[in-house]
């Protein structure tokens, strides 16, 4: 059975930087439980990032910019936490490279996660196309990555409507 990464937080793991969990509609889950093997995985809290934490948004830039070294992952409280987002991108990685991973399906707007949309970096709700950093990373090594909120895109995919 394919195997598919799973962010935590979205099967109802309270991991979230606010302790909380978000969900993917309950069609979807159950197709992704009957169809996939699910892998649970949270980058965050992979790389030693306490829940709950700070919000952290990526400052003038996005995922691929933070992996480039130009620009950084910080908390609203001001704490660089740049380092343990590119150890939690590497963390996935390596997992889905060991699992032989090759679809990712992740909590859309994370820092981390998000794979179309994230957060501008000014902590003011604002959202800005672009890809967080354990997204980019996983698609820069063709991982497909998919959100709670495109799973339908991925059952095209793989071609499988039950």
């Amino acid at each position: 059975m394919e195997k598919v990464l799973v962010s935590s937080c979205l099967v109802g793991n309270k991991v979230r930087y606010n302790a909380s969990c978000l969900s993917i509609p309950e069609p979807d889950l159950h197709w992704l439980q009957s169809n996939l093997e699910l892998v649970v995985f949270c980058p965050e809290v992979s790389a030693g990032l306490p829940t709950p934490r700070a919000p952290a948004e990526i400052i003038a830039g996005k995922g691929i910019d933070v992996l480039k070294g130009s620009s950084n992952v910080v908390g609203n409280d001001g704490i660089d936490v740049t380092t343990q987002f590119v150890i939690a991108a590497k963390n996935t990685l390596a997992l889905c490279q060991r699992q032989q991973i090759k679809y990712a399906v992740l909590a859309e707007g994370s820092p981390s996660c998000g794979s179309s949309n994230i957060y501008d970096g000014t902590f003011s709700g604002t959202k800005v196309n672009g890809s967080g950093v354990t997204a980019t990373l996983l698609e820069s090594w063709g991982i497909k990555v998919f959100s709670q909120h495109t799973i339908a895109q991925l059952r095209s995919m793989l071609g499988k409507q039950s």
